[in-house]
């Protein structure tokens, strides 16, 4: 039926009409049909001029064929051309522009090579609509040809035609001839700008994006939301806010902001930026967000750390009746990771399943990580299990929880399963098993992974190389991380990072401080970590100046805040002998753990300012933290040096009774170090029996420390020989021994000591000092006659000798255990390593300057009583770190109240 609106009178008020007028009037009224999409109206229009018998003019035959290829009936159409006595390139055109409105290319180019058969050439919209066919089929060359009849017929200049003729160039790749093209246009409309723009889209050239709309807004031309959301889009990726906040600007003043599409790039943008307060008032200024909107908003929250907040939108979009998608549950999954609580993880998995998303690959990845990161891993593998197929992905999220802890061995069991199954690791894989070698020290497990990523072409992969250098430097292979570090094609903050905390883990702290220097020469930015690793490095090489400057760089930086750089900070300054300022840097501290507390708790504990311990223990409580058993360890071991016996007693049964700790074998050697020092040897056997701890070296190494400094040569002989069972190599338990024979007389013990150390092949270990001038650690050994300044040295420290004896100094001979004369034992007595060290500080630093000497053994007893008596007589403060404590000697006395 003929649609009302169209009804005439046609037929019935006018059917007096002749000739041109009805013609007219029926070229009208199809005009309306194809405008309107009244096919069936169309039709009775045609069956009415067949019926009447018109001979319909070239103006009737072309709007049949434009009604019937509007409405898609293109068989009608073709038809109709054909028997056209004649046709005229808006004939051809009619029926190109239908078709390509349906996305038949080919099927245009098809004909319009009939039309060029037929004699009849082509006009600009013609040209068009053939140049929208080859871009729909990216026929670059029928699009050349097309470029070429463009030129012949001089239509070139057209705006359409050279919008049209950038779309096909920039679709299909090429951009330098699409650019071309556009800078030869004398006039740009927004859909040749729009055809740019889309070009540098599909290729990914942002910056690119970003130029044109610049050009853009400078001719002043009106963006539509495409083009916005293009350029908000290449903002998102450049992270370029300026643009971006330029871009919101003309979507305001366009009317876009309430477009769905437009506020996902707008919410992407600002998620992108970090600004997640920004990204929250653009969705809520969305009307209606659809489920993008909403998912895009959860990202946005995961990514800035707010994973409440997530959690809590999540559930707000659910009670507003929108349906989850897999991006949605995807994203969420993340987010119940990261919160770390396993019944919101289980409960995400079921919600999973209740939309009948569990046979989703994808989402059961996304489960397996979730697992695997919480350390469910039971739950991890039964997600693996249940899956009806996997890809790469589905076993990299099985990898990603044997990084470390307890799982970190089942690392590479997973991949040999994955090449068995015929899976080829990808980079991800790699990093990941690479990570799980590292954890696990299994160098030779390494070894055979890196054999694999040279046969998958992977070695040249920075994040892979970067995961090698990990996994050498902790194996402690430093030559092959260097030389890994060499091939990297480049270096960036990570791989910089792994080679320095190798670096530091083997005890090379200057390679490691270095290191850092070079990094920064190459204008590396440092994080977090790398601050931290490397003010650790500072801290075991006691370079005070160094982590002076990292200091200062982690404030300028704004790193200072953070909880694992600020208790670097406090470690290294306490490690340095600068207790006061590690306190001050603690007190400065914007956030605390539990780890902060007890690196302060350390570092009174090596100062020997046991009350203080006991103080800042009670000020932890106080603050609602939980100690753990790091802290009863600094606890505790005030208690020993402090003779607090019946404190030490409280606080370790504390331990299990109050704060439910099982006592580890350190805690019991701290019980035994109280027991023993206070004399009680009584005890410490029945504590020992009671505690079942007779088979540890750690027991009766504290042990034989007490007996050395009782006297007890029963019980020390006792408790070496259980030494020498358990644990025979190591030289401080012969020496022990050998010196608490020496004070009891018993010199036929002491050389039978000395001669089963030798039999077992121990060697002492050289004992050093070291002291830092001017940048630069100056080591010295006993008797040394190596260093550069030997003779001032030795100059230097004859008068300090002189001057300590007028101020009543004696030397203890009796701890010299070698059988020599007691001239022997002064020349060695006066040359211990720790007083070459003092005697080349004071011949090379400003005497205002506090001296700090560093030694890797214990400081002896005369040695201390020199210390102290030395820095009464020429009014210098020394501080020595030996490998028990800090001695801080100031006018004659010593802050370890003689515990050396």
């Amino acid at each position: 039926e003929i649609n009302p609106s169209l009804k005439v009178p046609l037929f019935k008020e006018k059917t007096k009409l002749e000739g041109t007028k009805r013609l007219k009037l029926y070229s009208k009224i199809l005009h309306d049909c194809a405008s309107k999409g009244s096919l069936s109206s169309a039709k009775a229009v045609h069956g009415k001029i067949i019926k009447k018998g018109i001979d319909p003019d070239l103006h009737l035959w072309n709007s049949l064929v434009n009604a019937y290829a509007k409405r898609g009936v293109f068989g009608y159409a073709c038809k109709v051309l054909d028997r056209m006595p004649e046709r005229d390139v808006v004939s051809w055109a009619a029926l190109f522009s239908g078709l390509v409105n349906e996305g038949y290319g080919y099927d245009v180019l098809d004909l319009y090579c009939s039309m060029k058969k037929d004699g009849v050439l082509p006009n600009g919209h013609c040209l068009v609509t053939a140049l929208k066919a080859c871009s729909l089929s990216l026929d670059l060359f029928f699009g050349t040809l097309l470029h070429g009849e463009g030129v012949k017929v001089g239509v070139l200049l057209d705006v359409f035609v050279g919008s049209s003729l950038v779309d096909l160039y920039a679709k299909c790749g090429q951009m330098e001839l699409a650019e071309r093209v556009f800078l030869f246009m004398d006039k740009k409309n927004v859909v040749s700008w729009n055809a740019l723009l889309n070009g540098y889209a599909l290729k990914g050239d942002a910056g690119k994006i970003l130029n044109l709309f610049q050009g853009m807004t400078e001719s002043e031309l009106r963006c539509s939301k495409f083009t916005l959301s293009n350029v908000l889009k290449s903002c998102t990726y450049l992270v370029n806010l300026t643009w971006g906040l330029i871009a919101h600007s003309l979507v305001i003043k366009t009317g876009c902001e309430h477009d769905e599409f437009v506020g996902c790039c707008l919410l992407d943008m600002y998620s992108k930026c970090g600004l997640a307060e920004d990204t929250l008032k653009v969705f809520k200024r969305i009307q209606e967000p659809n489920i993008v909107a909403w998912s895009a908003m959860i990202d946005c929250l995961d990514e800035q750390g707010q994973i409440q907040e997530a959690a809590e939108l999540f559930s707000l979009m659910r009670c507003k009746g929108v349906i989850p998608n897999q991006h949605t549950f995807a994203s969420i999954a993340g987010v119940a990771a990261n919160l770390g609580d396993r019944l919101y993880c289980e409960g995400v998995h079921a919600c999973i399943f209740k939309h009948g998303f569990e046979s989703e690959i994808i989402l059961s990845n996304a489960l397996i990580a979730m697992y695997m990161k919480i350390r469910s891993v039971q739950n991890g593998w039964q997600v693996f299990k249940e899956m009806n197929s996997w890809n790469s992905a589905s076993w990299n999220s099985l990898l990603s929880g044997s990084h470390n802890g307890k799982t970190c061995d089942r690392g590479p069991s997973i991949f040999h399963k994955m090449l068995a199954e015929g899976f080829k690791p990808d980079i991800c894989t790699f990093t990941s098993i690479l990570r799980s070698c590292s954890n696990l020290l299994n160098i030779k497990f390494g070894h055979q992974v890196h054999a694999h990523i040279i046969k998958n072409g992977l070695k040249d992969n920075n994040l892979v190389g970067t995961s090698l250098i990990d996994l050498y430097a902790k194996n402690g292979f430093l030559a092959d991380a260097e030389l890994l570090f060499t091939q990297l094609i480049e270096r960036d903050l990570f791989s910089w990072t792994a080679l320095i905390a190798g670096y530091a883990q083997s005890d090379c702290s200057e390679k490691a401080i270095k290191c850092f220097n070079h990094m920064q020469r190459q204008g590396v930015t440092p994080n977090n970590f790398t601050l931290a690793t490397c003010l650790s490095s500072c801290s075991n090489m006691a370079m005070l100046e160094n982590g002076q400057l990292l200091h200062s760089m982690a404030i300028k930086a704004g790193n200072s805040g953070d909880v694992f750089v600020s208790s670097s900070i406090v470690d290294m300054y306490a490690n340095c002998g600068c207790i006061e300022e590690a306190e001050a840097a603690f007190q400065g501290m914007v956030s605390t753990d539990t780890v902060s507390w007890n690196t302060m708790l350390f570092g009174y504990l090596q100062h020997r300012q046991g009350l203080k311990v006991l103080e800042t223990f009670r000020m932890m409580l106080d603050k609602g933290l939980e100690p753990d058993e790091v802290t009863f360890i600094a606890v505790l071991s005030a208690c020993s040096y402090m003779g607090f016996v019946n404190e030490g007693k409280e606080y370790f049964d504390s331990l299990t009774n109050v704060f439910g700790i099982v006592p580890t074998i350190k805690h019991c050697a701290c019980m035994i170090d109280i027991l023993g020092r206070a004399g009680k040897f009584n005890e410490v056997e029945s504590f020992i029996k009671d505690m079942k701890v007779t088979s540890n070296p750690l027991i009766w190494e504290t042990v034989l420390g007490a007996c050395r400094m009782h006297g007890n040569d029963k019980l020390g002989e006792s408790a070496a020989e259980k030494l020498f069972e358990l644990n025979p190599g190591i030289a401080s338990h012969y020496i022990l021994l050998a010196n608490i024979f020496a004070a009891k007389g018993r010199w036929e013990d002491v050389r039978r000591v000395r001669a089963l150390m030798t039999h077992c092949g121990v060697k002492k270990e050289p004992g050093c000092s070291w002291v830092m001038v001017n940048g630069q650690v100056h080591i010295f050994r006993s008797t040394d006659g190596f260093h550069p300044k030997h003779g001032e040295i030795y100059i230097k420290l004859k008068e300090l000798v002189e001057k300590s004896i007028l101020a009543g100094y004696v030397p203890k001979t009796d701890h010299i255990l070698n059988d020599v004369s007691d001239d022997e034992k002064l020349e060695q007595l006066f040359h211990h390593n720790e007083r070459l060290a003092l005697a080349f500080a004071l011949i090379s630093i400003n005497p205002v300057k506090t001296i700090r000497i560093f030694k890797n053994l214990h400081i002896c007893e005369d040695c201390h009583d020199f210390m102290k008596l030395v820095s009464g007589v020429i009014k210098q403060d020394i501080v020595v770190r030996d490998a028990n404590c800090f001695h801080h000697f100031k006018s004659g006395i010593c802050s370890c109240q003689d515990y050396c």
